[in-house]
């Protein structure tokens, strides 16, 4: 395919069908405009947020009380208050609907399957909320939940919201110490678990961990019963119940919620932690109910009944962006276990069999699935699958383009990035627009995103620093343990007075979309000059020799050295006609410079829980520096590999 021509590009009918066509025609009719296009549409929707962000409470539905104001102190960033008189309920929008309809189905590998009612869901939302408050916890409590992408977490987290707790979560792989770093710092009232757990088609034993983390954390525990035997792990973990036990008192009736301000606190997420404890970020449930809603209807134009997916775990704020898919009606099709349990199949047979309307993954999963010479067009009917939305890590050129040749033809490919800062994305897709190969569609309604240089000026067609330089809803209340908010002012507004940057190297395309080139502080700097290691990985992990790879700069003679990791295929030795292909591979697709000096070999590639190649903590062991949480990794002895190697000694 040519990237002189976009891999697709919407009908006329899909575009007048989109909720965000109808978006801009109620805010054309409203507002006396004469919008065509999305660019016409993301302009007047950063110029004017009080007009834009009304209009979306009042297109998505939103339930609560909005207030007289739309925003308060807009031109500050750190100050900036949307709907700063308006009362909601997180829980209340998101149980959006009633009845036997299926709300969520569930998959746990090909070992579980089962599927929630409304009605069901309701019920189990009404009980828990009535046991949460017999233990005593109210506004601002927090529960944590160390628990597997079932419906049972969904609910426990919706019962939080509706009394105004706040909710945190992991998955169960989890190590204890990970964990701990995580709760120990918010002082949970209640800690959730589950019994057992699947992954890769072995039972995972989870009793000692419970036990031992439910110590630390001093908190009564309600146990889940998923894969295990929930009464054994509940009667020898201190002061536990199993899920059944803590609700027997309570009969369902109507659930209620408690109207609270919209800056009232909904979730803790937590950074990767990969360079010390993880920082507890804050979240708003106002800012999250709207951003999400406005991600679901327009950007991804989800509709009552459809069904969506997103392949994530709780530890993972895409599982937030998935739940908050209830308040407009989908249903949820969640899956927990590894995606190639039994087979790599396992996720496109669940897509066929649900009809997924909107199938959520990352590029790690896509570039797996094409290197496992899988190809669902040809073995799978996808006919009601009309978005597949990317994220974890940039997705290659070569990944977009197989997605049309092996998946789907007909289908909107949204690559998406914004992260756990946010809970949400900066850019994505949008229905109204082409995709272009390797090119993200462009920048998230209501959000003022740009590409700056390091002297705070806007760059085209330039590699530079992910911006956005207007206040959104979704920026975070702050930071958990902060109190002069210290720690959060220097995460996003030291480098640019009140600018919000993001940390991503990113740069505009001639067709207005975005690349994103890695994370900035991962940035390589041969020679002083700024190079993304996603330049790298589009081409070295392209080969069908090399299975992964992790890329650093290392400090050198007075300069930075380009060094490349790779996890080759089983079989496959790093020889020197390898190493030449490797390089005139990176020579010929990306330029001269990307060259790295030096080539290794590596049984295995650090990751976090998420999927992500944790460059950083490869690039602290070279350097010969302690990486302060290793706990935050799935799997930490990988990092053993990088240390003391003779090949960097010369």
């Amino acid at each position: 395919m040519s990237d002189t021509v976009p891999l697709w590009v919407p009908s006329k009918e899909s575009i007048e069908a989109s909720p965000m066509h109808a978006f801009m025609q109620r805010c054309n009719a409203e507002f006396g405009l004469e919008f065509e296009t999305y660019l016409d549409l993301h302009a007047w929707s950063t110029d004017e947020p009080e007009k834009f962000w009304t209009s979306v409470w009042a297109f998505c539905g939103v339930k609560g009380e909005q207030g007289a104001r739309a925003l308060a102190d807009g031109d500050l960033m750190l100050k900036a208050r949307f709907f700063p008189d308006a009362k909601l309920n997180f829980a209340e929008n998101l149980l959006s609907s009633e009845g036997p309809a299926d709300a969520i189905v569930f998959r746990g590998e090909d070992k579980v399957e089962y599927r929630w009612s409304w009605e069901r869901l309701r019920a189990l939302v009404s009980q828990l909320q009535q046991a949460y408050r017999a233990l005593g916890i109210g506004e601002g409590d927090r529960i944590a939940a160390m628990m597997p992408n079932m419906p049972e977490t969904v609910a426990c987290m919706l019962a939080a919201a509706s009394i105004g707790a706040i909710w945190s979560s992991c998955s169960p792989d989890f190590g204890e110490q990970g964990v701990l770093d995580r709760f120990g710092q918010i002082g949970p009232k209640l800690f959730i678990a589950c019994d057992a757990y699947w992954y890769g088609g072995k039972l995972q034993d989870v009793k000692a961990k419970v036990a031992s983390v439910s110590r630390s954390l001093g908190a009564p525990v309600v146990i889940v019963h998923y894969a295990g035997d929930a009464a054994a792990v509940a009667s020898e973990t201190p002061k536990a119940k199993t899920l059944e036990e803590f609700i027997k008192p309570y009969q369902p009736k109507v659930v209620e919620f408690v109207r609270l301000p919209f800056a009232h606190p909904l979730y803790i997420l937590f950074s990767s932690g990969t360079t010390g404890v993880p920082k507890c970020i804050v979240h708003s449930a106002g800012g999250t109910l709207l951003q999400h809603l406005k991600e679901h209807v327009l950007h991804c134009g989800l509709k009552r009944g459809e069904k969506l997916f997103y392949f994530t775990t709780c530890g993972w704020m895409m599982w937030n962006w998935l739940v908050s898919g209830l308040a407009v009606g989908v249903t949820l099709c969640l899956f927990d276990g590894s995606p190639f349990a039994p087979d790599g199949n396992v996720l496109f047979d669940y897509a066929q069999a649900e009809d997924f309307a909107v199938f959520g993954t990352s590029a790690k999963y896509i570039d797996a699935v094409r290197k496992g010479g899988l190809t669902p067009r040809t073995t799978h009917d996808l006919s009601s699958l009309r978005l597949m939305t990317s994220t974890g890590s940039p997705l290659s050129p070569e990944g977009f383009t197989f997605v049309y040749e092996g998946i789907k033809e007909d289908i909107q490919l949204a690559s998406i990035s914004g992260g756990t800062d946010i809970v949400s994305c900066f850019v994505l897709g949008n229905p109204l627009q082409p995709v272009w190969r390797g090119e993200i569609q462009g920048a998230g309604l209501g959000l003022a995103v740009d590409v700056w240089d390091d002297e705070g000026r806007p760059v085209r067609q330039q590699k530079g620093e992910l911006v956005c330089t207007r206040a959104f809803p979704s920026m975070p209340v702050g930071f958990w343990n902060d109190p002069d908010g210290a720690k959060y002012k220097a995460a996003y507004f030291e480098r640019f007075e009140n600018i919000w940057c993001h940390g991503d190297f990113a740069e505009w395309t001639e067709h207005g979309g975005l690349v994103i080139h890695g994370r900035s502080d991962a940035t390589l700097n041969p020679g002083g000059v700024r190079i993304g290691t996603a330049e790298i990985y589009n081409q070295v992990e392209q080969m069908e020799e090399v299975a992964e790879a992790l890329c650093i700069g290392q400090d050198w003679e007075d300069d930075v050295r380009v060094v490349l990791f790779v996890r080759l295929a089983p079989g496959v030795a790093l020889t020197d006609d390898l190493v030449k292909a490797i390089k005139t591979r990176i020579r010929t697709g990306a330029s001269p410079r990307h060259v790295p000096a030096k080539i290794i070999a590596v049984r295995d590639i650090p990751r976090t829980k998420s999927g992500k190649i944790v460059e950083l903590a490869v690039r602290e062991v070279v350097h010969g520096r302690p990486v302060k949480n290793k706990e935050a990794l799935a799997n930490p002895e990988a990092l053993d590999l990088f240390v003391g190697l003779e090949e960097l000694q010369v």
